[in-house]
């Protein structure tokens, strides 16, 4: 990681009270303590309380993760995804940088959502229709939000260069400059 070790144990909070402490994007936040806890609020709304389903929550945290080549985010929510019950063999497929063709409809939807909007900056009418008309506006409202959290913790990660765990092996490349 870029940054140095904290000299000072880091003040008791939600960063520190997370399951495993303040880990990934949260071990940066932890230099901008408002900034943590206005971060990790929404990242647990996005992943806990999103009116999307738990599947597409991850789906959409790996969509976000690939997109900006963040192999931490990828490390910590490729299994989750698997267990919300999205494709192994789709994932891997992502993972690689290939047109993963996801088998749920939906989980489709989300995907060429998120990749027009992560790497396009816009969605059209079509995209945005069948999207809808998977989702529902609730849940269309908080993809894009969802999307915006996740691209923004992937972006802390690749600034500070937040290493993998130990052992851990990275599924693509960090982006070089």
């Amino acid at each position: 990681m870029r940054l140095n070790p904290l000299d000072d144990a880091a003040p008791p909070g939600p960063l520190t009270s997370r399951p495993g402490g303040a880990r990934g994007p949260f071990q940066v936040l932890l230099r901008s303590p408002e900034l943590g806890v206005r971060m990790e609020q929404l990242s647990s709304f996005c992943i806990t309380e999103s009116a999307l389903p738990p599947r597409l929550r991850e789906l959409a945290l790996l969509e976000a993760a690939r997109a900006f080549d963040a192999p931490h985010s990828w490390h910590a929510h490729v299994g989750k995804g698997r267990e919300a019950g999205l494709d192994g063999d789709a994932l891997e497929r992502l993972g690689r940088g290939e047109e993963p063709g996801f088998p749920r409809a939906d989980e489709q939807a989300v995907h060429e959502f998120a990749v027009r909007l992560l790497h396009h900056h816009a969605v059209d009418d079509a995209l945005y229709a069948q999207a809808l008309g998977h989702l529902g506006e609730h849940a269309l409202v908080d993809l894009v939000g969802c999307l915006g959290t996740f691209t923004a913790l992937a972006m802390l990660l690749n600034a500070f260069e937040v290493d993998l765990p130990v052992g851990a092996s990275p599924a693509f490349a960090r982006p070089s400059v």
